[in-house]
């Protein structure tokens, strides 16, 4: 089958209705423009041929009933269909409280959003002629209560079941959590390592045994593509922090059956009430990241006193900003090593995190094709 289509992908909206904003003064997003920046977005998506649209997680600012109605009742409006997931904010309870609800209600807002015949938090549908998508839930719930990212056992099990009796689909995957690093030891860093699967190489080996290539994630609040062999995981930063972006991708066959995604990312630089809105996010972004920044410094493996810390907040302060943008280049040398080249190592060698045209495998083959080109940015067609 020569597959072709193309969809967009909006992540981590947390959108956030004026009756249901709470004081967040740590917050490096800013929830007050979830609804006019999604509205944007979605007005420019109506003026491309889109198939479909992907939304992996964080619905809503903190799981709140009316904001989660007024996602379901917006989505319901729109021409194309919509597929969601939930994240770490759409259920942050097990049990409904008087702020949020409870993890068993979410599939109930989204029915008609992949959640049709299912009251699990996963499921899989054929979403267009020879394409699959196996939308995965990583929020669980441990013995005490707390919530953690993993894909418990029972799901586990569902999904090789449904990787087994794939035949002849393409298979795009869908989860909140990352599943590849998309920083220099994520998987080890204490702050980092609550945005990565915690079962991510279990996940990877059963996705790599089924020939999946393309896995969408988000939670991270940055612009960036991994990879890892044949797998790609594609992470969308949050429609409310800087740089407010959002991705559409077009995957085509060519005659020889060869297949590329081509990925495009935009931004939106102003909304009404707030026209210089990517600078008030970015400074926003590079004030507030001083206490997650002078906690990084102080903790293992750097282990800095306060005081030394303090000092080199200064040439830190935009780093986050331009790590979530994608693309970035470090070069801080003012920061002595090792720490200089810890941080520089966070530059992207590829320049392929906003715009990247990526060569796939062969399904169910283990080649590696690597990046044909990533050209330089440019806004997707509208």
């Amino acid at each position: 089958m020569s597959l072709n289509f193309q969809f967009a992908v909006i992540s981590d909206l947390h959108i956030t209705l004026p009756h249901t904003l709470w004081d967040g003064p740590n917050r490096l997003h800013l929830v007050e423009v979830s609804i006019p920046v999604f509205e944007e977005i979605l007005a420019r998506l109506a003026k491309l041929d889109l198939d479909f649209l992907l939304l992996p997680g964080d619905l809503t600012q903190h799981g709140e009933s009316a904001n989660h109605a007024w996602v379901a009742d917006r989505l319901r409006q729109l021409p194309y269909p919509v597929y969601v997931i939930p994240g770490n904010h759409d259920v942050p309870t097990l049990h409904r409280d008087a702020q949020s609800t409870g993890f068993a209600e979410f599939p109930g807002f989204y029915r008609e959003f992949g959640y049709a015949h299912t009251d699990r938090h996963y499921y899989t549908q054929e979403i267009h002629p020879g394409l699959r998508l196996i939308a995965l839930n990583s929020n669980t719930f441990d013995a005490d209560g707390n919530q953690v990212g993993v894909i418990d056992a029972a799901q586990m099990a569902w999904l090789v079941d449904i990787l087994d009796r794939v035949q002849d689909e393409y298979v795009i995957v869908m989860i909140h959590h990352n599943v590849i690093e998309h920083m220099p030891g994520q998987m080890q860093d204490p702050l980092g390592k609550r945005y990565i699967l915690q079962n991510a190489s279990e996940l990877l080996g059963h996705l790599r045994g089924a020939g999946v290539q393309i896995v969408l994630t988000g939670h991270l609040h940055i612009q960036n593509i991994a990879q890892q062999g044949d797998i790609y995981d594609i992470t969308t930063g949050s429609l409310v922090s800087y740089p407010h972006p959002y991705r559409v991708m077009r995957f085509e066959t060519d005659d020889l059956n060869r297949q590329t995604l081509h990925v495009a990312s935009d931004r939106v630089e102003a909304v009404p009430d707030w026209e210089s809105l990517l600078e008030h996010t970015r400074n926003l972004m590079n004030d507030r990241s001083a206490a997650y920044m002078l906690q990084l410094l102080t903790q293992e493996p750097w282990c800095l006193s306060k005081r030394e810390a303090v000092k080199l907040l200064p040439h830190l302060r935009e780093f986050w900003a331009t790590f979530a943008a994608g693309d970035a280049k470090f070069d801080l040398p003012d920061l002595p090593e090792p720490l200089r080249g810890h941080f520089e190592r966070f530059s992207s060698c590829q320049q392929w995190d906003n715009h990247a045209v990526l060569r796939l495998a062969s399904p169910r083959k283990s080649t590696v094709h690597p990046i044909l080109f990533a050209p330089p940015y440019s806004s997707p067609a509208r």
